[in-house]
């Protein structure tokens, strides 16, 4: 009787052990760590970058696809056409897609979504951008013909950000908290504060190429927390990661990927022209004349950083260097100030929101700014205030100053809203923007936006700061994370373990 007991216990115990087979077999699931936790699920209804980055392609989807060398695919469109004078684009639809609800996705889908991003009471961050669409029509279930009052060579770009993605129109207004697209995820479980995790949706339309069947996004936002987590193995991959510092440590660790990769991203020192005496443009060049751009990147990025004059990035179509413009001159500073009868010191407020350039930048920053006569009393929130009390549209935006980056590429337009954060509302400006847009020769367009960037320095729209390099720490076995960062997003889709 002992002896049967025993090798019960022994097979027990035996099979309580992997077997060397499904002990080697290929991971299915990953852990990814985030800096900012998204306020909600819906990119169509609110602006903060971490919805992107863990929707964007994974849940939804959109019409095209911004790849990582920055060209565009197709996604629910298998192809598209621009008419000559590139104000209309015929977009041609994958047939036999579906809603993770199990409604079809169609051309009225599409018109929806469009439609919806433009009403006026759409908190869509793009909105106008489609609200300049002339129309939207469907004719027939496969066919999208979208007309523009102007030409947009970048449209195909454009819609495949995530203000783009189509949403299916019963499901839309609890998006925010049950998300339901056409991409190969659905939300498995959201731990507020903690961690979201997506699961593999089976039905999707291309569901054997999607190799991971978990993926488990954990926000972390302090820096020596990330670095913890990764080092430790909690997590197995950290896009745009706070590591700069521990960059050494990883690149000798033969378990990691270090990737520095390019931006299309704007990290600028905001001002609220709406309130006084920063409706005064020698104010205002009083404030970039005191910011060491060189100091700010050192202390605020480590160096990962490339100095900017405008709110637009090298590398862009028609990119020209205005840091020329307003350089960091202290003694320039003071005497702008008393030429504009400011008594100093002059207290503004500075709002920062979590990420570590700005609560980092945002300490330079009052240092700077202290040197000249301007106490910036610093205040830190949390993002979704940041977002409802700086950001918002219509807002009450509650500021004086802050500091954000900016990562959407070509939002120049975002200067021609006149309930934008900055409260920018130049008349020559918006005259310009115009004749941009109504430009369809690449030549001309490039020289317009030059123009476009020498106003914006010169009027000092803002302390413009930096376009970051953003780093990335992944195991070394984990294949398809980006290097380069066109738009925030996290392609689950291209992920697996080798």
């Amino acid at each position: 009787m002992l002896k049967k007991v025993f090798i019960v216990a022994a097979a027990a115990a035996l099979a309580a052990v992997p077997l060397p087979s499904l002990a080697q077999s290929k991971k299915d699931s990953v852990v990814m760590g985030m800096t900012l936790e998204p306020p909600g699920l819906d990119p169509t209804n609110a602006a903060a970058a971490a919805i992107a980055e863990v929707t964007l392609y994974n849940i939804y989807e959109t019409l095209t696809k911004i790849n990582e060398d920055g060209s565009v695919s197709p996604l629910l469109a298998e192809s598209w056409q621009a008419s000559p004078d590139l104000k209309t684009y015929t977009f041609k639809l994958h047939k036999g897609v579906k809603f993770h609800n199990g409604e079809p996705f169609d051309s009225a889908a599409v018109k929806f979504s469009f439609e919806r991003a433009a009403a006026p009471t759409s908190t869509n961050k793009d909105k106008s951008l489609f609200q300049a669409f002339e129309s939207v029509a469907t004719p027939d279930p496969d066919t999208v013909v979208i007309t523009l009052k102007y030409s947009e060579p970048n449209l195909p770009f454009l819609l495949a950000q995530a203000s783009g993605s189509i949403v299916e129109p019963k499901s839309a207004p609890t998006d925010v908290t049950q998300p339901v697209g056409t991409g190969p995820y659905t939300l498995g479980s959201w731990a507020k504060g903690s961690s979201i995790t997506l699961v593999k949706w089976p039905q999707y339309r291309n569901a054997a190429a999607i190799k991971l069947s978990k993926v488990t996004i954990r926000f972390i936002g302090d820096p020596a927390a990330q670095v913890a987590a990764l080092l430790s193995g909690d997590v197995d991959a950290f896009p745009r990661v706070a590591a700069a510092r521990s960059l050494a440590q990883f690149k000798a660790d033969p378990r990691f990927n270090v990737l520095v990769g390019g931006s299309k991203a704007k990290t600028i020192v905001a001002i609220n022209e709406k309130k006084k005496p920063l409706d005064d443009v020698r104010v205002r060049r009083a404030i970039l004349a005191a910011i060491d751009r060189k100091a700010m990147i050192d202390g605020a990025v480590d160096g990962f950083g490339t100095p900017i004059g405008s709110f637009y990035t090298p590398g862009s179509l028609g990119y020209v260097d205005t840091t020329g413009i307003n350089p960091y001159d202290p003694e320039k500073a003071k005497k702008l100030l008393a030429e504009a009868g400011v008594t100093t010191p002059l207290e503004l407020s500075l709002k920062l929101p979590p990420p570590p350039y700005a609560r980092q930048g945002g300490e330079i920053l009052a240092a700077q700014l202290a040197k000249v006569g301007i106490t910036a009393k610093i205040e830190n929130v949390e993002w979704a205030q940041w977002l409802s009390q700086v950001f918002a549209p219509n807002g009450p935006h509650n500021y004086d100053l802050t500091i954000v980056s900016h990562v959407e590429p070509f939002d120049l337009v975002k200067l021609t809203e006149p309930d934008y954060y900055l409260g920018y509302n130049n008349a020559a400006f918006n005259a310009l923007y115009k004749q941009i847009v109504t430009t369809p020769d690449e030549a001309g367009r490039a020289k317009l936006l030059g123009d476009a960037q020498r106003m914006l320095a010169t009027d000092a729209v803002a302390g413009f700061l930096f376009q970051p390099q953003w780093i990335t720490v992944a195991s070394k076995k984990l294949k398809g994370v980006w290097k380069e960062v066109p738009q925030f997003e996290n392609d689950f889709s291209t992920w697996s373990w080798e």
